[in-house]
């Protein structure tokens, strides 16, 4: 299976109409420090294989970074795994330029 990704502009939708996936942040914690996504638990990518039993298997799993390239390879891991997994496409950078949140 090849995971999904999924634009910001959906995503903030599907929040918007009350959708509450569950938002995994990869980002090191120093990044998530200049900038928290709202509601996202941040596990780092280096440690997300030891921390899997944090993940919920009943919903869907957003995966986050900066830029989308981390997400990606995470989200392509956990959905490789059995979790339901999409990638926030461009990452932060996208989802603050769209200048609403």
């Amino acid at each position: 299976m090849a995971h999904a990704d999924v634009a910001p502009e959906e995503l903030r939708d599907r929040l918007a109409a009350g959708e509450r996936p569950y938002l995994l942040d990869v980002r090191e914690p120093d990044e998530v420090a200049a900038w928290a996504f709202p509601d996202a638990v941040n596990i780092p990518l280096g440690e997300l294989g030891s921390r899997t039993a944090e993940l919920p298997d009943d919903t869907t799993i957003v995966v986050l970074c900066h830029s989308g390239v981390r997400s990606a390879a995470a989200a392509a891991a956990l959905d490789e795994a059995g979790w339901p997994a999409e990638n926030l496409s461009g990452g932060v950078v996208a989802w603050l330029a769209l200048g609403d949140n």
